[in-house]
């Protein structure tokens, strides 16, 4: 399993922002698809990643959002793996616990998928096992389910 392809097991359509969205904006997005790491492309390319952490530490200020961008929260020094790199190398940067989410590019720099440490361990469990245990795989939120 940690000698397959990243491709195999990366979602290929992830969300994406652009560098001029608002932070307002993609902050409400991160909220609504409960996302915590979101690549940022310009044309097609990989320019950064956002996460709920580079928002929170840029905008603890109400006033702090107004105004403001996605360029100029984001990381631009993003460490990414491409198609071929193999999950076990993921699930070494994942184990050292700085990462959740990585971005998966070819050498054009151009945003093929991302790779989650879910991912990771989505594959290995269903290597394991054939049938889901204790999860479906549209898992509905029981609190969200009561609300309506």
């Amino acid at each position: 399993m940690m000698n397959k392809q990243v491709r195999h097991i990366m979602t290929t359509d992830p969300i994406v922002v652009r560098p001029n969205q608002s932070v307002e904006e993609v902050s409400d997005m991160m909220v609504n698809q409960r996302i915590q790491q979101i690549p940022v492309v310009n044309e097609g390319k990989l320019v950064g990643m956002v996460t709920s952490y580079d928002l929170w530490k840029n905008t603890r200020q109400a006033n702090d959002i107004q105004g403001k961008r996605i360029e100029d929260v984001m990381t631009t020094n993003v460490l990414k793996i491409t198609p071929i790199d193999k999950v076990g190398t993921a699930a070494e940067l994942f184990a050292d616990q700085r990462f959740k989410t990585l971005p998966v590019v070819n050498l054009r720099n151009e945003l093929k998928g991302v790779v989650t440490a879910f991912d990771v361990i989505r594959q290995a469990f269903n290597e394991e096992y054939e049938q889901p245990i204790l999860y479906k795989k549209e898992f509905k939120d029981p609190l969200l389910s009561s609300a309506k």
